[in-house]
């Protein structure tokens, strides 16, 4: 295979052109200003169908799902035969260079003026899958998972509640990005409901621990990014190359049992409280297609020492929202709206961090953002800030209120940028919560 790209730190005018406002598809559904799959966004994910129950790789367009294995068979993609497989993990092992340009051929492919695809009926008919009638897996094999905790008014919320609010943030905080290794093998798909998870809760009147079904069960709004690109064990990424190892984006919620979670995270930190279940939605938005979405991080001080400095801006403006429909209820309650920019520490600095000490890191590692939480009750990133530890609940359309999730309760997660008439988004990360074991369902 041979083709031309440009360097990461070249100018690369079909990459730009893959993210013109202006640009339109052929698939008309792809051209709604409000919907999350347009032209310029190209998002992979896996999926099957019912004509193939085969998992193979796709692009989110509009209402549709074009199979990349089918226009890649038909020769419309010029890339090693990867696309048939049940994750995108060998996709992504080939780099940011084949990444580009395979989104500068899609791109091609399914615009307004090209008729390739668009007058050859037959192909058409098998490459094109409706959306609606796909069923989405998990896209990537996930060797480990990481959580971060990144968002300073989160973190001063919880510190405020659980400690001094004078000093609610521990020194090392604003140091360096902390965080956890979480359970790779609980991450789940949009989707995927969740059982609620049982453990030892202490409660203030007794003495010693009980074991019950969890009590305070929570959302945590936040998003993730995938690995692209690893480092050798003993070989730190750099800070400022750091977004070179990225792949894409995805929602994700961290589901918690804040009780479970009270009891056992000192000394050690979160265990069985975050092990049961993370949720991540399906499509995977790149960093291409996030580019034109850039802002400046936050004031960072005092100023982070040497490895964690990077020059330019290292932000996303990604809108964010939480919605909770009861069961059987008709409609859900907005709880949150929030957005990715307000991040103390930037994805590059998360990943700087992770490996400084040698640790490596391989191709579909998720990492997590760490809830992401505003100013105000209603940018709150968790139902443990919006109530307040269950102090304030939150009253819900139709009736009816919450201090934490109830079993029946769906939650979904949203996010998108907005664009120039038009939207990149990601998509629903969706979970609805069963009872826990030996309860009547």
């Amino acid at each position: 295979m041979s083709f031309s790209a440009g360097p990461n730190n070249e100018a690369n005018p079909a990459l730009e052109a893959t993210r013109d406002p202006s640009l339109k598809s052929w698939i008309e559904s792809a051209n709604d200003p409000a919907g999350d799959f347009p032209i310029q966004n190209l998002p992979f994910g896996i999926f099957t169908d019912e004509v193939n129950p085969l998992p193979r790789a796709g692009v989110a367009i509009g209402d549709w799902i074009l199979d990349l294995a089918v226009v890649h068979r038909a020769r419309l993609i010029e890339c090693e035969p990867v696309f048939a497989r049940p994750t995108l993990n060998a996709f992504i092992a080939l780099g940011r260079v084949v990444w580009r340009h395979v989104r500068i051929q899609l791109s091609t492919l399914l615009a307004a003026d090209c008729d390739t695809l668009k007058n050859d009926t037959a192909l058409r008919s098998r490459a094109l899958v409706p959306r609606a009638s796909a069923t989405l897996h998990l896209p990537i094999d996930i060797p480990g998972y990481t959580d971060f905790y990144s968002s300073k008014e989160h973190a001063t919320n919880v510190g405020s509640m659980f400690r001094d609010p004078k000093n609610a943030l521990l020194p090392n905080w604003s140091e360096m990005p902390i965080g956890y290794n979480g359970r790779a093998s609980s991450v789940i798909v949009s989707g995927t409901p969740v059982r609620r998870p049982s453990g030892q809760i202490k409660l203030p009147s007794e003495d010693r621990p009980m074991f019950s079904a969890c009590r305070k069960l929570d959302i945590e709004l936040e998003t993730a990014f995938i690995i692209g690109v690893g480092n050798a064990l003993g070989e730190p990424i750099d800070c400022e190359n750091a977004e070179s190892h990225i792949f894409g984006m995805v929602l994700l919620n961290d589901w918690s049992a804040r009780d479970i979670q009270q009891w056992e995270y000192v000394p050690l930190g979160p265990f069985n409280a975050k092990g049961f279940a993370s949720t991540i939605s399906p499509w995977i938005v790149t960093l291409d297609a996030l580019e034109p979405f850039r802002t400046a991080t936050p004031k960072q001080d005092p100023e982070p020492l040497p490895y964690l400095r990077h020059a330019g801006n290292h932000a996303f403006d990604i809108e964010l929202e939480v919605h909770l429909r009861p069961a059987l209820a008709e409609s859900a309650t907005k709880l949150t709206r929030t957005n990715f920019k307000l991040m103390y520490w930037s994805m590059a600095q998360q990943l700087a961090h992770h490996t400084v000490a040698g640790c490596n890191t391989r191709v579909g590692d998720l990492m997590g953002s760490g809830t992401i939480s505003g100013a105000t009750p209603d940018s709150c990133g968790s139902l443990l800030e919006m109530t307040w530890n269950g102090q304030r609940p939150i009253a819900l359309k139709g009736g009816g209120e919450r201090r934490f999730i109830e079993d029946g309760d769906e939650l979904t997660l949203a996010g998108w940028c907005q664009g120039e008439g038009y939207r990149v988004g990601f998509g629903e990360c969706k979970g609805v919560i069963l009872p826990a074991r030996g309860v009547a369902e």
